[in-house]
C-alpha cells in the first residue's frame, strides 16, 4: 500500500463530498458502507482489510503461531547442544580462534582468564529420534519426536534489548512492526470477538530478567489496529474489561454508537487512518467484554488437563496459566499468540538459575505440545520455542566444580519448532566443539522469520508496508525458507 496514492485517492470526490454544505455525501456514504460496519469503516479510510487472501500466496501449512519466547537467553550448552568431549578441558582457556576478544561483552571483555565451563549436567537421548536433551527437561523428553531442534541459531545482536527486538521485529532499531503485527496485517483474523494478535508476559521465579516493552509486539508504522492485545498478568487481563456498575450492555452500545457517530464524522473531515483504527479498537473492546471473561476463566478446564500443565495452571500471570491460555486462544480463532517469559539471563550461577527456569517452564512447554495434538490441533499450530541469543563456553567470573556463569552469546545458540507442518524429530545444523560457531546449515533470524511466514501461506518477499519512501518487510533484504524442515 502506497500512502501518498491512498492520500491522493480519499482527497477525491468523496472528500470533496465530504465537505460539502451539510456533509450529505458523508451521510450517503455511511450508509453505503453499512452504519457499523467495522471493516466498511476501515476500508473506506485506505486501510487493508486484512482478509487472508490479501498476502497469502503459497498453500499454508498451519494457521497460527504460537510463540513462546524465552527472555534472557537460554543455555544451548546446558539444555539441547551437547558436548561431551569438554570435560575433559575443563578449567582450559578457550582458544582466541575459536574465540577472539571482539566478539565478547564489555561485562567479560576485562577478564583475564576465559575458562572452558561444561555443562554439570547430565544428557541423554530420548525418542524414537534419539534426541539429546538436558536433564532439566524431563518433561520436553516425552514430547522430543514432535519438535525439530535447531542448533544453528545465529544473529548479529550482543545485547539483549536489540537482540530481542531483532528477533521480534526484523531489525534491532527500534520502531518497526513486531512478526505478530506483521501477521495481523497479512491475514487479518478468524475471530471478530478476539483480538488477532495476543502478547502475554511471565517471570521467572528464580529471577525477574530483562524489561518487556510494548514496542515489542506493537505495530510499528503499520495501521495501529494490527498491533497486539497484551493480556496482564494480574488483575482484569484487560483494564475497563467489564461495565462500571449501573450501566447495562445496551446502554454501552448506545454509547459507543454515538461515539462512533463521531468519530467517523471526524475520519470524514481529515481522512486520518488513526481515527479509522479508535473506531476498530471501540468495537474489538465492545466485543471482548463477551468473550474474553470466558476465555480466561481457566476452571473450566478438566482436572486432568490442569493436572497436565502443572501446579500454576490457574495462577494468573504464570507461564503455565498463559500456555494453557494459548490453547485456549489457539481454539478460538487468535491467529498469532505470544508468550514472553523472562529469566534466563545466567551471568552468575548458570547450575542454579538454568533448572529453575526449566521448573518453570518444561512442564508447561511439554502440556502445551501434548493438548494441541490430543485435540488434533498441532498439524495446524505452529510452536516456536527460544530467545534473543545463547550464553558462552567460556566462564563469566569465577569457575569452580559447582558454579560458573554464562555471557551473552550471539554465534551459536539452539531454537526448536513444533507442528504448522514442521518435521518432528530432527535435529538441524550443527555448532563446534567449543559450541561457539556454527559449522553447518546456519539459521539467521530472518531465516526463522521466513518460515514462519511460510508456514502461514506466506511470501515473506511480498508482504511489504511501503514507508518513507520504500517497500519495508519483516525480513528487511534478505531471509531463506528452511526447506529441510518442512514436510512436503
Amino acid at each position: 500500500m502506497n500512502p501518498l496514492e491512498e492520500f491522493k485517492r480519499r482527497h477525491n470526490r468523496r472528500a470533496f463530498l465530504s465537505g460539502s454544505t451539510l456533509g450529505l455525501g458523508s451521510i450517503a456514504a455511511g450508509t453505503l458502507l453499512g452504519g457499523g460496519n467495522l471493516l466498511g469503516a476501515a476500508e473506506a479510510n485506505g486501510l487493508p482489510a486484512g482478509d487472508a487472501s490479501a498476502f497469502a500466496t503459497i498453500a499454508p501449512k498451519a494457521k497460527r503461531v504460537i510463540y513462546l519466547f524465552q527472555s534472557g537467553g537460554p543455555s544451548q550448552m546446558d539444555l539441547f547442544d551437547y558436548k561431551p568431549q569438554l570435560a575433559k578441558r575443563f578449567g582450559e582457556e578457550v582458544p582466541l580462534s575459536v574465540y577472539p576478544a571482539e566478539r565478547k561483552t564489555t561485562m567479560t571483555s576485562g577478564q583475564t582468564s576465559f575458562p572452558v565451563a561444561p555443562s554439570t549436567f547430565k544428557f541423554q537421548q530420548h525418542g524414537q529420534s534419539g534426541l539429546w536433551l538436558s536433564e532439566t527437561l524431563p518433561h520436553l523428553a516425552k514430547v522430543v519426536d514432535e519438535i525439530c531442534v535447531i542448533k544453528s541459531m545465529h544473529t548479529e545482536a550482543i545485547n539483549h534489548d536489540p537482540a530481542a527486538t531483532l528477533f521480534q521485529t526484523g531489525s534491532v532499531i527500534a520502531g518497526r512492526p513486531s512478526m505478530g503485527a506483521w501477521v495481523n496485517y497479512g491475514l487479518g483474523t478468524e475471530n471478530a470477538n478476539l483480538p488477532a494478535f495476543v502478547a502475554m508476559t511471565s517471570n521467572g521465579s528464580a529471577k525477574a530478567g530483562q524489561p518487556l516493552y510494548d514496542r515489542l509486539w506493537g505495530a510499528g508504522f503499520l495501521p495501529g489496529r494490527f498491533q497486539g492485545v497484551k493480556f496482564r498478568g494480574q488483575g482484569d487481563p484487560i483494564l475497563d474489561l467489564y461495565n462500571p456498575a449501573g450501566m447495562t450492555r445496551t446502554q454501552r452500545r448506545r454509547m459507543l454508537d454515538s461515539v462512533e457517530k463521531l468519530n467517523q464524522d471526524r475520519a470524514d473531515q481529515f481522512n486520518d487512518p488513526t481515527i479509522a483504527t479508535r473506531i476498530a479498537q471501540y468495537e474489538l473492546a465492545y466485543r471482548m467484554q463477551m468473550s474474553v471473561p470466558e476465555l480466561i476463566d481457566v476452571n473450566d478446564e478438566p482436572q486432568s488437563v490442569l493436572d497436565l500443565y502443572g501446579p500454576q495452571a490457574t495462577q494468573v500471570g504464570k507461564y503455565a496459566y498463559n500456555c494453557l491460555l494459548a490453547r485456549r486462544l489457539a481454539e478460538r480463532g487468535v491467529r498469532f499468540i505470544q508468550l514472553y517469559h523472562r529469566g534466563w539471563d545466567a551471568h552468575n550461577n548458570a547450575p542454579k538459575q538454568v533448572p529453575a527456569q526449566c521448573r518453570d517452564t518444561d512442564q508447561p512447554t511439554a502440556a502445551l505440545l501434548s493438548d494441541l495434538k490430543q485435540r488434533g490441533m498441532l498439524d495446524e499450530t505452529l510452536v516456536i520455542w527460544g530467545g534473543e541469543f545463547g550464553r558462552t563456553v567460556y566462564c563469566q567470573g569465577k569457575l569452580t566444580d559447582k558454579v560458573y556463569g554464562r555471557d551473552h552469546h550471539p554465534n551459536c545458540f539452539t531454537y526448536w519448532m513444533a507442528g504448522g507442518g514442521i518435521r518432528g524429530g530432527m535435529t538441524y545444523g550443527e555448532t563446534d566443539e567449543y559450541s561457539v560457531n556454527v559449522v553447518e546449515k546456519p539459521v539467521h533470524v530472518h531465516d526463522l522469520q521466513a518460515t514462519i511466514l511460510a508456514q502461514l501461506g506466506i511470501d515473506h518477499e511480498q508482504l511489504t508496508y511501503r514507508y518513507q519512501g520504500r517497500y519495508f518487510r519483516l525480513t528487511d533484504v534478505h531471509g531463506n525458507v528452511i526447506g529441510d524442515i518442512v514436510r512436503s
